[in-house]
């Protein structure tokens, strides 16, 4: 594979640059960096994106996809990584979209995906449930066929951001005597504001709020909402969760992180000398490159793959182990290299959870925070453990 790029991508990633230099809002950027972000904030770009037709570039053009290569849009995630931008949320681009632009109707497809490409409809997933996690083929909320409507009833966890969102995407049991329970699923698109809905928030340990529960009793949806076959939903699922992967593996972003720890490790002090001249902490950081290099080749071959043709497969599944893996490393590394300036000082927490009073260089403020949230990286989109069973099978053939 040739990694060289040639004048004309060069070229694109200079008009890319460019368009997010005068583009981006800075108010969004402050905003992320305090941890402070609006619903406004977090679609803003995503907009501004929409009005460019940029928003959705892995989508075909017919849809709106911007049509660019494996290789542009591989430049266009160095460069949003590159400063941090606050991309699109990945539950209608990544995630719905992709399924519902497959599998789904001419009338869907023209109700539901204008408003996703510009980002003026917010989704949310409604795929897992207490006790039907990683074993989600256990899943227990149930459509119940009433007439032109299904009727839901039952409880989703782990809900993203399902306080702001228009719509979301439920995975349901349609069929309670299937012979195997994968074959009694179906996917259905929720209104979030049918009446029945209630989402309860679940406060994080630092008193974030980005996780919901979703209780759906009595919930009328019309049976248009269907998506595809009734019944046939475990494969709209496995196909949603193939895309998921895939951008879970967060190569642009890792690369980002890395050489920002790089440069704390040049200003942080261990036995009067830089802690990046240590030998053995300058190794792990050699380790992590070396790791992260060769997930970028995958990455890489992932998306000519896609070029040609081929829809994200099982490989997705070694993207999103080794790229979570990465991450957490990646995290663990920068708790490590700020030291003792990482460590919250609970004294000072207000009981909102917040702590006004962070000590240290601003690099540090982040970074127990963020090691602590990129726990859940080698869990959410199917757990590692469940990839490693995929790949076993599918990929190894064993």
């Amino acid at each position: 594979m040739n990694l060289e790029f040639t004048a004309e991508e060069n070229a694109f990633r200079d008009e890319v640059r460019s368009f997010i230099e005068n583009n981006y809002p800075q108010n969004i950027e402050r905003a992320a960096v305090q941890d402070d972000m609006t619903p406004e904030d977090m679609t803003a770009w995503h907009k501004i994106l929409g009005e460019k037709g940029w928003s959705v570039p892995a989508w075909p053009e017919q849809y709106g996809g911007t049509g660019w290569t494996p290789t542009q849009r591989y430049i266009w995630s160095e460069e949003n990584a590159r400063v941090n931008a606050v991309m699109p949320l990945p539950f209608g681009v990544a995630m719905v979209g992709p399924v519902i632009y497959t599998f789904g109707n001419e009338e869907q497809k023209a109700k539901h995906l204008p408003g996703i490409k510009s980002g003026n409809t917010w989704w949310c997933q409604g795929y897992s449930e207490p006790g039907a996690g990683s074993d989600l083929a256990s899943l227990k909320t149930t459509a119940v066929r009433d007439g032109d409507d299904y009727i839901l009833n039952g409880q989703k966890t782990w809900t993203t951001l399902a306080q702001h969102a228009d719509w979301g995407f439920f995975l349901c049991r349609t069929d309670p005597d299937a012979p195997k329970p994968q074959q009694g699923i179906s996917f259905i698109l929720v209104d979030m504001n049918t009446p029945g809905i209630e989402v309860r928030p679940i406060k994080l340990i630092d008193g974030g709020y980005e996780v919901n529960e979703v209780w759906l009793t009595d919930v009328r949806v019309p049976a248009e909402n269907l998506i595809g076959e009734e019944n046939k939903g475990w494969t709209y699922a496995k196909f949603l969760l193939a895309h998921e992967r895939s951008g879970i593996a967060g190569v642009a972003r890792s690369k980002r992180g890395v050489e920002q720890l790089k440069d704390i490790a040049k200003h942080e002090m261990l036995d009067g000398e830089p802690l990046i001249q240590d030998m053995g902490f300058a190794t792990k950081i050699s380790q992590l490159e070396i790791d992260l290099a060769a997930l970028e080749i995958t990455e890489l071959r992932t998306l000519a793959g896609e070029q040609a043709g081929k829809g994200p497969g099982p490989e997705s599944s070694l993207l999103k182990v080794k790229g979570t893996e990465i991450q957490q490393r990646l995290t663990e590394l920068t708790l490590e290299a700020v030291g003792y300036y990482g460590t919250p000082d609970f004294r000072s927490f207000p009981a909102d959870g917040s702590n006004d009073f962070p000590i240290g260089p601003d690099y540090a403020h982040s970074a127990a925070p963020t090691y602590f949230n990129m726990r859940k990286t080698s869990i959410y989109g199917g757990s590692n453990e469940i990839q490693r069973n995929i790949i076993t099978k599918m990929v190894l053939g064993l």
